[in-house]
């Protein structure tokens, strides 16, 4: 059975879409990659961040729901999605972020790398890990990891190593790391043991799924396949129109997505104007103008200097 190659994507809720946009794209230089719709709730948006191309392990996408309340994380929850940046860059960041507004934590040390966290409008933690090639510029260049938070680490551990491919790369202090394939950045996932902690509230600022890459239609069916003899409760395959999905529930609660790498973003705009116009999938044309009507007006800004 072929590997998982890594993160594909995170997606987490927010509030504002316009405040979300400002952030990722203003202050973060992220793409806007596709501006679509919430399948399952089409009268709100769907926003892809990711590199230049959108490839799948640079993504991260928003469920934006204005006047949503704030979550918070807890027990259950990703914690904190973190970005590769360029070894070196932080110091840079520190200073772009702080005058852009932002303010960043003190500088941490984690498996080796250095770490700044910061917050994003919805309170969403977002770390910059310096763990990618030095180079003149420091921009983005994919995820890194994510942090499930469980009160028991164990059973999680035990579906990434035993089911899932995944292999453990040690501890420090009750974060345990896991790494799948090849490992490195973009294919890591970080489990921290919180034993007294609440559960998380999916509210904007929290982060609603974790989702794994897939090569093709026919790994994700074998990894669909091998999870359920795990007895993972799998859902059935769903159409995204940019990729393929399953759906499960790891052990601490927290929900993870195999998706396939293809058909990718240019299926139904080229690469040159991806994110620019509102792209639907066919069975909700039908809807457009009302869809449209009910939408917010959102601008996409140019990444702000500093």
């Amino acid at each position: 059975m072929a590997d998982l190659l890594g993160l594909h994507h995170v997606t987490a809720i927010a509030s504002e879409p316009q405040a979300n946009l400002d952030f990722y794209c203003g202050v973060l230089g992220l793409r806007l990659v596709k501006r679509t719709v919430n399948f399952d709730d089409p009268g709100n948006y769907h926003l892809y961040y990711g590199d230049a191309a959108g490839r799948p392990g640079t993504l991260l996408t928003f469920f934006p729901w204005p006047g949503a309340r704030r979550g918070s994380a807890g027990a259950g929850q990703t914690s904190a999605n973190a970005f590769i940046v360029p070894r070196g860059s932080l110091e840079r960041w520190r200073a772009r972020l702080t005058k852009l507004g932002v303010l960043p934590g003190t500088t941490e040390s984690r498996f080796g790398d250095e770490v700044i966290a910061f917050d994003d409008p919805d309170g969403m933690r977002v770390e910059l890990v310096a763990a990618g090639e030095e180079s003149r510029e420091p921009w983005i260049t994919g995820l890194h990891s994510v942090t499930l938070l469980v009160l028991d680490p164990q059973p999680s551990a035990a579906l990434l190593t035993e089911s899932m491919g995944f292999r453990a790369m040690g501890a420090e202090g009750h974060r345990y790391r896991y790494e799948v394939a090849e490992g490195g950045p973009g294919a890591i996932i970080d489990v921290l043991h919180v034993p007294d902690a609440a559960p998380g509230v999916m509210a904007a600022g929290a982060i609603h799924h974790v989702a794994f890459r897939a090569a093709d239609d026919a790994a994700q069916l074998d990894w669909r396949s091998t999870l359920a003899d795990a007895g993972a409760s799998v859902s059935e395959v769903m159409d995204r129109d940019y990729f393929h999905s399953i759906y499960f529930r790891e052990p601490g609660g927290v929900l993870y997505e195999i998706a396939t790498d293809p058909p990718g973003f240019t299926v139904d705009e080229p690469l040159e104007t991806l994110g620019e116009a509102l792209r639907i999938p066919a069975w909700l044309e039908p809807t457009r103008a009302r869809i449209e009507q009910t939408l917010p007006p959102i601008t996409v800004p140019k990444r702000r200097d500093a």
